[in-house]
């Protein structure tokens, strides 16, 4: 018998019952003892436009049932290298965004005293500022992998700093970036002038606009990536509404153009080999859901973050 967790099996319990954990994983109170904890953060009131993500977590925990422990793939096996589990979800405040990013910051930094790795279920997308913050007290200015139909870098929204447009202009404030390591990929659409995307080239940042994704594998650019970041550590933030909205509907602020779910596959596991010190999946919003797809692939990338750890041994990368 394994010594570590092990997430309950489908020939042990049919996959609509069980635990209502991450993959059906063993939970547990705090992250002690563990490599990779997964977290959830059931916010919205950050969001700008169409709300519904604070139920987020909950939703990619129950479509992540079908997950199973082999990926074949990549020929990772999680857990038999890993202590996993689902320590469940921070305790934010629902009425006060401000507060909550505290909140956020300090229960991460005990995450990470730990030595645990946090995978997050989001959630909208300010929850990755104060888990930044926590990680530069930690590990010091991370590169960053951010995977989005939107920067993020606006000054304010509503004359207000903290909200999910906002998290990387407080991340850059706060130096918690290498900023010669920044990677923004998939970003899209319409805005208010040029500077909503070249504001991050200015700072050192690659912007990978979506027009210069398609049509084409992005496994190249991951391997270009790899070697730029080396060996810094390094944050990858994954906004579901990167995806084109064809594959991604449940969200709130969707973009035509997106990226499809293979290429989102090909940056994740192309973060293997990197030294991966946590990872989010944000902006999932279960009432524009119905199918519940979209949660389903946001529960797969976050497998496929797990898979791509660092110590973790692959087989074939594709």
């Amino acid at each position: 018998m394994s010594s570590f967790n092990q997430p309950l099996g489908g020939n042990e319990m049919a996959r609509f019952g069980g635990p209502a954990t991450m993959m059906r994983l063993p939970a547990q109170v705090g992250a002690q003892g563990l490599d990779v904890a997964f977290i959830g953060i059931p916010m919205d009131h950050g969001t700008s436009n169409r709300s519904g993500t604070r139920l987020g977590p909950r939703q990619i925990r129950d479509e992540s049932r079908m997950l199973r422990p082999y990926n074949m793939a990549t020929g990772a096996a999680p857990f038999d290298h890993l202590q996993v589990a689902d320590i469940g979800d921070v305790p934010i405040n629902t009425f006060d965004l401000k507060k909550t990013v505290d909140i956020i910051t300090d229960y991460y930094d005990e995450v990470l005293s730990h030595g645990a790795i946090p995978l997050t279920l989001g959630g909208d997308h300010t929850l990755t500022w104060p888990i930044l913050r926590a990680m530069k007290e930690r590990n010091g200015p991370v590169a960053l992998i951010h995977v989005d139909a939107h920067a993020d870098i606006n000054d304010t929204m509503f004359g207000e700093k903290v909200a999910h447009g906002c998290p990387f202009r407080r991340a850059w404030e706060d130096g918690c970036l290498q900023n010669d390591k920044v990677f923004q990929i998939g970003l899209r659409g319409t805005g208010y002038s040029p500077d909503d995307f070249d504001w991050g080239r200015r700072n050192g940042w690659t912007v990978v606009q979506a027009e210069e994704c398609w049509h084409k594998s992005l496994t190249p650019l991951m391997a270009e990536i790899r070697a730029r970041i080396g060996d810094a550590p390094c944050y990858l933030s994954y906004d579901i509404d990167s995806l084109d909205p064809a594959f991604a509907p449940g969200t709130g602020t969707v973009e035509p153009g997106g990226l499809t779910i293979w290429q989102g596959l090909e940056i994740v596991r192309g973060a293997a080999g990197l030294n991966l010190v946590g990872g989010d999946l944000v902006e999932v919003s279960p009432p524009y859901d119905p199918s519940g797809n979209t949660a389903l692939i946001g529960a797969n990338l976050l497998y496929e973050m797990l898979c791509a750890l660092p110590g973790m041994p692959q087989g074939v990368r594709r």
